[in-house]
């Protein structure tokens, strides 16, 4: 059961960075994490998903004074989805023209929540960016929906004012992603069941 969970996990994971790197090729606007990489890998030169990895540890870190735990899913997390980007990003070319990017980009962002349902359906642990998301709420009192809002919004503008591109994809996935991990869940909840005690006989 573990490794079928073990196997999940990478799968979505990878997926989850296909799609991202599907939406880099499209060029027509990241979600607002790759829109800071992007930003960060001009100032920079390093690869996005170096950078995904580096702001991922950044982000675990601050983890520590919200008392947030780390599980193999974030470690995972962190490291899978910033090696399949890059290798992604090496395997396919730029799209030309603009069926091919919009097919790019809609695809991109269905895999995402693909690739999100599935590693979120195993337990395993949250992504660091959700976890310091779930840390907001529990110390500080926050919503969820306003500190990852907060957060995005600022990840986002430092992004593009460092020249990441931010467009109708990162309109499309703002707002479809939430719907498409709730759509696309129920098909990989893979949680280990909790065993049920025989109750003792009466008498």
């Amino acid at each position: 059961m573990w490794g079928l969970r073990f196997i999940q996990l990478l799968t979505g994971l990878c997926v989850f960075g296909l799609g991202a790197a599907l939406m880099v090729r499209a060029n027509l606007g990241l979600d607002p994490w790759n829109v800071f990489h992007q930003g960060l890998s001009g100032l920079t030169g390093l690869s996005l998903g170096l950078l995904s990895i580096l702001s991922g540890v950044v982000v675990m870190l601050l983890w520590i004074p919200l008392r947030q735990k780390p599980g193999i899913g974030t470690i995972a997390n962190i490291l899978v989805i910033g090696l399949s980007l890059d290798l992604f990003l090496w395997m396919l070319p730029e799209f030309q023209g603009w069926p091919l990017r919009l097919g790019a980009l809609a695809l991109g962002v269905v895999l995402t929540g693909i690739g999100s349902a599935a590693y979120i359906g195993v337990g395993m642990g949250t992504g660091p960016r959700d976890g310091l998301m779930v840390g907001l709420n529990q110390r500080l009192g926050w919503s969820i929906r306003i500190s990852r809002m907060l957060v995005e919004v600022v990840v986002l503008a430092i992004g593009w004012l460092l020249g990441g591109v931010a467009g109708v994809g990162t309109v499309v996935f703002a707002m479809a992603i939430g719907p498409l991990v709730q759509l696309f869940l129920p098909w990989f909840q893979n949680k280990p069941r909790e065993q049920v005690r025989p109750k003792p006989e009466a008498g």
